[in-house]
């Protein structure tokens, strides 16, 4: 177990050195780009559910998204259903953005997993899926 423990922190710090390196080059901040991934992969949501996805308040959310409205690339709407409730969604400009950054994680994807087998990428596939169910 020691020996995943030690695998697992290498694997997220080289992982998070990338992640910093490419989103650096964007002119925003890690945690932007990280709400806009959150956005392009699930749509349009409350500012609560985005903040819980996020793993941050609903207070350190509303100075982000305020940031990423004035730039353009998040726009606030009101709920059709709970008029007391905002949804965020991105723009086309914040669309555009989450597809550059997917295409560069895609990307990242296929080169640290090329000398793998499919079956050894069913199994991991399988082993990030159980270990995502634990947060």
């Amino acid at each position: 177990m020691h020996s995943l423990n030690n695998l697992i922190i290498e694997f997220y710090d080289k992982l998070s050195s990338w992640e910093q390196s490419v989103v650096k080059d964007t002119g925003y901040s890690l945690a932007q780009v990280h709400t806009i991934e959150v956005l392009g992969s699930h749509g349009p949501m409350r500012m609560k559910e985005l903040a819980d996805r996020l793993g941050i308040t609903t207070g350190t959310l509303t100075v982000q998204v305020e940031k990423l409205v004035q730039f353009g690339l998040i726009a606030r709407t009101p709920h059709e259903v709970d008029r007391r409730s905002i949804l965020v969604e991105l723009t086309s400009e914040g669309t555009a953005l989450h597809k550059h950054h997917n295409r560069m994680h895609l990307q990242l994807t296929e080169d640290i997993t090329r000398h793998l087998d499919p079956e050894s990428i069913k199994v991991l596939t399988q082993s990030f899926e159980k270990m995502n169910r634990e947060f």
